[in-house]
């Protein structure tokens, strides 16, 4: 007499479908969109305060309450995680930007005063509270690959456009007297550079940074 065939229960089959290697998540890992974000966040702060290589993840979960392997539930890597705050970083620049010209352009076209508005607002992006992104960025691409610096270049490029035509007008009014190009790529030199420098317990205020930045790079017409 043959013997009955045991029948698959419905745990066995998802047991022979499940995947090895990464345990399930738990429930609070599962909340993907929040704790995504507080690791990149979590992230950007570690990398501009003791560099990529000095933080590790293990650090980067403590920061968010996480246990240690629980960041590559959501990045495969601390390269990916890297490439992920500078991403985030320069898409915030965009839209916070955007936001800081439209108001302005509400009430001035003013090719001097849109100059001031894209100064202050990028002292905002490198130097405002919870800003690490851009900094980050700025000092730390040689940890990401080729293919990621060339994807940062065309948000970079996206960002820098905004100023070219401000620019342009300042050249042919002769309140900057380099070509358009050239200056705009040695004002955010001399931008960026302030990440270097500046400390927020100082006197000065971001608005003294951005009325500086003006009286240097503009001419005055006779």
């Amino acid at each position: 007499m043959d013997k009955p065939v045991a029948r698959a229960t419905d745990a066995d089959t998802a047991a022979a479908k499940r995947p090895r290697g990464r345990p399930r998540k738990t429930l609070g890992e599962r909340d993907d969109g929040n704790r995504r974000v507080e690791l990149i966040r979590a992230a950007a702060r570690l990398f501009r305060k003791k560099g990529f290589d000095a933080t590790s993840t293990r650090d980067i979960a403590a920061a968010v309450g996480m246990q240690s392997g629980s960041p590559f539930y959501h990045f495969k890597s601390k390269g990916a995680l890297l490439y992920a705050v500078m991403e985030e970083g320069m898409r915030s620049a965009i839209a916070q930007q955007g936001r800081a010209l439209q108001k302005e352009e509400q009430e001035t076209t003013d090719p001097p005063g849109l100059l001031r508005v894209l100064i202050r607002n990028h002292f905002d992006v490198l130097l405002g509270p919870g800003n690490d992104f851009i900094p980050v960025m700025l000092y730390e691409s040689r940890a990401i690959t080729p293919r990621q610096r060339g994807l940062l270049a065309q948000l970079q490029s996206e960002y820098e456009s905004v100023w070219t035509p401000v620019l342009a007008a300042l050249q042919a009014s002769g309140r900057i007297r380099a070509d358009a190009k050239l200056a705009r790529l040695l004002i955010f030199g001399a931008l960026n550079w302030s990440a270097q420098w500046f400390d927020r317990r100082q006197s000065a205020t971001l608005d003294d940074l951005a009325d500086a930045a003006l009286a240097l790079f503009l001419q005055e017409i006779p």
